[in-house]
């Protein structure tokens, strides 16, 4: 009977980790890359009007 090959098991677990860990990262990245895209057009509004009153 063979022997069960631990660290490949083991390997291929570590493998599936990180890759569903970079996964959520990524959705992490695009959630703030939307909210941020939000944020700045509120930003680029609110700075509008205090630039006409500058000029």
């Amino acid at each position: 009977m063979a022997k069960p090959n631990f660290q490949f098991q083991k390997r291929q677990k570590e493998l599936e980790r990180k890759k569903k860990n970079e996964e959520k990262m990524q959705r992490k990245l695009a959630k703030n890359d939307t909210s941020d895209e939000n944020t700045s057009d509120e930003e680029t509004l609110e700075t509008t009007p205090a630039e006409e009153d500058a000029s």
